[in-house]
């Protein structure tokens, strides 16, 4: 199953400040922060390339100045994990595509918001704005299709070059053969749960799809309150994606802020889509690493993470 990240930071960014205080308690012995061993600007060189998360493969390195090739090859050892999808749904409509590049480099995808005032009470743009921002922008579009009747417009987007394209579970009337259409198409395929709908009924679907995504407001409108009831949702998803040792990413839409992303991604999300919490900073692609950081110090030392 393909899992292609976006073309932002992840794999490569650090966890930035706060992660080693974060981090110090973790139970691995050999979790340390650049900073213990590096000194001046190649320790703030290094945070901005490597994950503090480090497993030695020798004692000995957590003592004294590893060496040049040692430090490069921690940065292929310690991937990120997490990916930030920032939902221009909260940027400026008036300007799309300069408000796009404010984040570029730093986020992952560029969430987009299609409605269509049926699905949901809401209207927003559809397929040729789309368009327009794929052929404007470098960041790949993360295209999250709230409308009626995905079967017959969902592999539209991704035919356009959306790089993800997710439908909701209760609009589409063939899931299945849409997530298949999807791929065939050339993009990844998700598939979205609003909060009161349940999980178990789409166990079978999920070695069929790229992205789960689970709401955790109800869909149509941005800057809602996060809905936490949806956390032990997010928790059963992962479990299920670590029991079937599925490729799947588990992203999370709603209510998404540095107040509640570590609880979010400790209960199991490794895609999380922000709009507010972005666009509504004054450096917005200063706000999307100080997210992917604290999604990816609790990730780490989570139930699921790599040191579970």
């Amino acid at each position: 199953m393909r899992r292609e990240a976006g073309t932002g930071e992840a794999g490569s960014r650090a966890a930035g400040t706060g992660v080693a205080e974060s981090l110090a308690g973790a139970s691995s012995a050999c979790t340390i922060a650049p900073a213990m061993w590096l000194q001046g600007p190649v320790a703030l060189a290094l945070a901005q390339i490597l994950t503090v998360r480090h497993i030695c493969c020798n004692t000995n390195c957590c003592f004294g100045a590893p060496s040049a090739a040692h430090v490069l090859s921690m940065a292929s050892l310690c991937p990120m994990t997490v990916q930030i999808s920032p939902s221009i749904l909260s940027a400026d409509f008036a300007r799309l595509a300069s408000e796009c590049e404010r984040v570029a480099g730093a986020a992952d995808w560029l969430h987009v918001d299609v409605m269509d005032n049926h699905f949901v009470p809401n209207l927003t743009l559809g397929l040729p704005v789309v368009e327009s921002l794929i052929a404007s922008v470098t960041t790949p579009i993360d295209c999250h299709l709230m409308i009626a009747d995905p079967d017959r417009w969902a592999p539209g987007y991704a035919e356009a070059g959306a790089g993800s394209v997710t439908f909701h579970a209760e609009a589409a009337a063939a899931p299945v053969l849409l997530a298949r259409n999807i791929r065939a198409a050339g993009a990844r395929a998700g598939l979205a749960l609003r909060p009161a709908t349940g999980l178990e009924s789409y166990i079978d679907m999920l070695p069929e799809i790229d992205m789960l995504l689970l709401m955790t407001v109800e869909p149509g409108f941005g800057g809602q309150k996060f809905i936490d009831i949806v956390l032990p949702k997010i928790r059963r998803a992962r479990e299920l994606v670590r029991g079937r040792d599925l490729d799947l990413w588990i992203q999370v839409d709603g209510g998404v802020s540095a107040e509640n992303i570590e609880r979010v991604a400790e209960a199991g999300a490794d895609v999380f889509v922000a709009g507010s919490a972005v666009y509504g900073a004054a450096d917005p692609a200063e706000a999307v690493r100080r997210l992917a950081a604290q999604a990816q110090a609790a990730a780490d030392i989570s139930w699921w993470g790599p040191s579970a």
